[in-house]
């Protein structure tokens, strides 16, 4: 079989030990299956794409595919004009990075998500100096109620506001970041499902749950458990990858009142140690399979 060359582009300024295992273990994956995966860095790549000449790799092999494991999405999007093919691609790397984005885009596709109001952009740096259209938000949603950051991951820049003096406090602190209101979906306090996606396949999933705390992720000191998704569950993660254009993804879904999927969130380069240490599966092996297929496919 001839040896394949890709890159993993990840981020320059990232240095945590979490994200090196996540990035040696894709390297490894792929010298298992003939490929050479070489990691590159938003800080190697970006001073040497002068944008506008015709030839933009000069002096570098060019890659047969990229897994792009960033959200730099300028440079996803610089590196697509080239005519390389990126898993996942830069339009669905920034609608997931997007907290609103995301909602939007899936908004007509009949998947159950939490009522969800867009905060109204502001561009004072000191946020809302009138907060009077809190009123309505508060007639739709009722307290509690989630407030989320649109950029966060790990279940950070999320808050549960009890009531309304909370929610202006809340609105104080995040001044004129993007931002979201949502439902609170009572049935899953502290719970939820991850499954961890390739292309419209599960290759593994777990249940998150939290006795303490409303959010469920691992980082925040939740727990997990394997799990079977049930057929609901499945076919929403499949919608979920099919509509956003999805090679990867990690899908989290909460339960509703009767046990119903909602969705909550998507993650376009979830990680997938803990899910590793949950199932024993290794999604890299199932991430650089999928890429090689298509490739071959393709070409």
């Amino acid at each position: 079989m001839k040896t394949a060359y890709a890159w993993l582009v990840v981020n320059g300024f990232i240095e945590s030990e979490k994200f090196r295992q996540i990035f040696s273990w894709l390297v490894e994956a792929a010298e298992k299956q003939q490929c050479i995966l070489e990691i590159k860095t938003n800080t190697q790549l970006l001073p040497k794409l002068v944008m506008g000449e015709e030839e933009l790799l000069t002096g570098c092999r060019r890659p047969q595919f990229v897994i792009f494991w960033d959200k730099d999405v300028r440079l996803a999007r610089l590196l697509e004009k080239l005519g390389l093919r990126l898993f996942n691609c830069a339009q669905s790397i920034e609608i997931c990075d997007d907290k609103a984005r995301t909602h939007l885009e899936l908004l007509d596709q009949k998947i159950r998500m939490p009522k969800t109001i867009i905060a109204p952009k502001t561009f004072r740096m000191e946020g809302y100096p009138n907060l009077d259209f809190l009123q309505q938000i508060e007639s739709q949603l009722g307290f509690p109620m989630v407030v989320k950051e649109c950029y966060g991951s790990f279940g950070q820049q999320v808050w549960l506001v009890p009531n309304e003096k909370e929610l202006s406090d809340c609105l104080r602190g995040i001044q004129n970041r993007p931002f979201l209101f949502q439902e609170y979906i009572a049935a899953s306090k502290g719970s939820d499902i991850r499954i961890q996606m390739v292309g419209t396949e599960a290759v593994a999933a777990m249940h998150r749950y939290h006795a303490h705390d409303f959010r469920a992720n691992i980082t925040n000191g939740g727990s997990m458990e394997a799990c079977q998704p049930n057929d609901a569950q499945l076919k929403m993660a499949k919608k979920v990858m099919e509509t956003l254009k999805l090679d990867f993804a990690g899908v989290d879904i909460l339960f509703g009142e009767h046990g119903e999927p909602v969705l909550c969130e998507v993650n376009s380069n979830a990680h997938f140690i803990n899910i590793w240490k949950c199932t024993g599966v290794n999604v890299a092996d199932a991430i650089v399979e999928y890429c090689l297929r298509n490739i071959r496919v393709l070409s």
